[in-house]
């Protein structure tokens, strides 16, 4: 059974761009980056995602948690609420963060790693929505993107777990991963609390049979599905 909760916009929640910019500067130094994370396929991992209709002023996030062995759904939750931040490049993290603690702290069982989809370090003021995400809760978190946002890489091998750097000038950020052969490949970087292999690790073992991990599919396939019901 999906658990929904209501999602509560945090006291203070920044509004304008200098006050969240304020907020990333203040966080930042708090991102632990020399630890090794949980071993891949032992314990829990859950994929986090957020929809929205704009329109109606209107957010809701997903959670799934997958025996990381198996990759069985061992619990799901999803909450709703209003936006409570404008889309502004570089900021994204601050129109789903409250969304996001809340369908976390719906969850029955603890989370164990958190795959965001989207960025960690790999974020212009290295602090994105994974490394934010894990600041603020202490769970050790990766971001999976879909594209490298500003960052340069050369075309990782054609097979199956070939990687490259992905660049911010001389600075690796994070990786470029091919998961598929021959197919496009995904980016990681670190959140919190977890290294950069061990987040490409896990990456290989959440897509066994598709580019993006099954975190990120199922989170997306339940947060469309809550996002409908909501707007129906």
């Amino acid at each position: 059974m999906v658990t929904t909760t209501t999602v509560p916009i945090p006291a203070g929640w920044p509004t304008t761009e200098e006050g969240a910019r304020e907020v990333q500067d203040e966080l930042r130094p708090r991102v632990v980056l020399d630890e090794p994370g949980p071993p891949p396929g032992t314990g829990h991992v859950t994929g986090v995602d957020v929809a929205y209709d704009d329109g109606r002023d209107l957010v809701v996030a997903a959670a799934v948690v997958l025996d990381a062995a198996t990759l069985d759904v061992v619990a799901e939750a999803t909450a709703v609420g209003r936006v409570p931040f404008p889309y502004v490049p570089g900021l994204l993290a601050f129109r789903e963060i409250p969304a996001v603690l809340a369908v976390l702290a719906a969850l029955p069982l603890p989370p164990g790693l958190v795959v965001c989809d989207g960025y960690g370090l790999a974020h212009p003021r290295r602090f994105g929505l994974a490394s934010h995400l894990g600041v603020l809760t202490g769970l050790p978190t990766i971001g999976v993107a879909k594209n490298p946002f500003t960052f340069a890489y050369e075309e990782p091998g054609a097979r199956r777990g070939s990687a490259s750097p992905l660049l911010a000038g001389p600075e690796e950020v994070g990786r470029a991963l091919r998961t598929r052969d021959a197919v496009k490949p995904v980016f990681v970087s670190v959140g919190h609390r977890t290294a950069l292999d061990t987040a490409c690790a896990h990456t290989l073992a959440l897509t066994p049979e598709y580019r993006l991990p099954e975190t990120t599919r199922r989170a997306d396939a339940l947060c469309r599905r809550a996002l409908k019901e909501a707007t129906a």
